[in-house]
C-alpha cells in the first residue's frame, strides 16, 4: 500500500510581523460581528483595482483563510489571481500609515499609488 502525502498549500498572501500585529490590533477594536479582516480588490482609480481591507462579520466559502496570532485574515476569493505571491506589510511615518503591497502580479500603477493593473 503506497501512502499519499499532501503538500499544504501556501497561503495566496504572505504577511509580514507588521502587517500580523495590525491585523491584532484592528481585531481588538472590532465591531462584535466581526470575525476577521478581509483583503479584496475591488475596481477603482485609474488604474483598475485597488486594495481594500475591512471588517467581515461572515465567511464567504470562496475566501482564502490565514489564521494569525491576533485573528482571522481572509482574501477575496475573486481577489485571490491577483494576488498570488504578494507580500503584505503594514508601515508608518510621520505622515502616513497603510498596509503596503509588494505584488508580482501587478504590471503597473498609477501615479499616486491608489490602484494597480494586472
Amino acid at each position: 500500500m503506497t501512502e499519499t502525502k499532501t503538500r499544504q498549500r501556501p497561503a495566496a498572501v504572505n504577511l509580514t510581523e507588521g502587517a500580523e500585529k495590525r491585523i491584532a490590533d484592528l481585531m481588538a477594536k472590532a465591531p462584535d460581528d466581526a470575525i476577521g479582516v478581509k483583503l479584496s480588490t475591488p475596481r477603482r482609480g485609474c488604474s483598475g483595482l485597488a486594495y481594500s481591507v475591512d471588517y467581515v462579520s461572515e465567511e464567504d466559502k470562496f475566501d482564502e483563510k490565514i489564521e494569525t496570532p491576533g485573528g482571522t485574515f481572509f482574501i477575496d476569493g475573486a481577489s485571490v489571481l491577483y494576488l498570488v505571491g504578494s507580500t503584505m506589510d503594514w508601515r508608518e511615518d510621520d505622515f502616513t500609515a497603510g498596509f503596503v503591497f509588494d505584488n508580482p502580479n501587478a504590471k503597473g500603477a498609477c501615479g499616486c499609488g491608489e490602484s494597480f493593473m494586472v
